[in-house]
């Protein structure tokens, strides 16, 4: 068992508290602060995966959190688009997202997505997995109509789309749990809250 009576989530994405609260499982949001491009072109220069650096940036935000926090529980989470072998960062703007759009609409990518547990400054679990998503070989018009609809939202998400909302109406194919689309691998992680009695079995 694991004497840790706080659980923080090192994260400021709203997709990622919503989904633990939902789930039941009360978490303190106090974001990472962790340099992720420098990270990301680091790692990109030593030909490191995406999903290696998926899990190199959740651990790191994990770890960051849980040095100023002793005793308590740290996730942190990431996750990356690729596709073609690029890798995708969340759009700076609309012409930003409409361009992502347009690069990836009939192919598939990859969105490896990772989340660490943390305490008191060391990794003690983790998990990466790999969704696959396939976009249909949508119009211009259906891109601008979208956008449109979907809003400044979009801006929020790499690849510029939420699964759970309009962006659903962008996929012909979905290989993956759900839950990881949205930007946590739930119930792996809700397990091993389980197996150290975090949380109620």
């Amino acid at each position: 068992m694991i004497a840790a009576k706080t659980l923080i989530l090192a994260s400021a994405s709203k997709s990622r508290a919503t989904l633990l609260r939902a789930a039941g499982i009360a978490v303190e949001i106090i974001p990472a602060h962790a340099d992720e491009d420098a990270v990301k072109a680091s790692l990109k220069a030593e030909d490191a995966t995406a999903a290696q650096c998926a899990e190199t940036l959740a651990e790191l935000k994990a770890i960051q959190v849980s040095q100023r926090h002793h005793n308590a529980l740290v996730i942190g989470a990431d996750q990356m688009l690729e596709c073609d072998g690029v890798w995708f960062d969340k759009p700076a703007n609309m012409a930003g997202a409409r361009d992502h759009l347009v690069n990836l609409r009939g192919k598939t990518h990859a969105l490896p997505t990772a989340v660490a547990v943390a305490l008191n400054g060391a990794r003690i679990w983790h998990h990466v997995a790999i969704p696959r998503l396939t976009m249909r070989p949508f119009t211009d018009a259906f891109i601008d109509s979208y956008l449109a609809l979907a809003g400044p939202a979009v801006l929020t998400s790499v690849g510029a789309y939420q699964l759970e909302g309009p962006g659903a109406q962008l996929f012909s194919r979905i290989d993956g749990d759900f839950f990881t689309i949205l930007g946590l691998p739930l119930l792996e992680l809700l397990a091993f809250l389980r197996e150290h009695n975090v949380v109620q079995q």
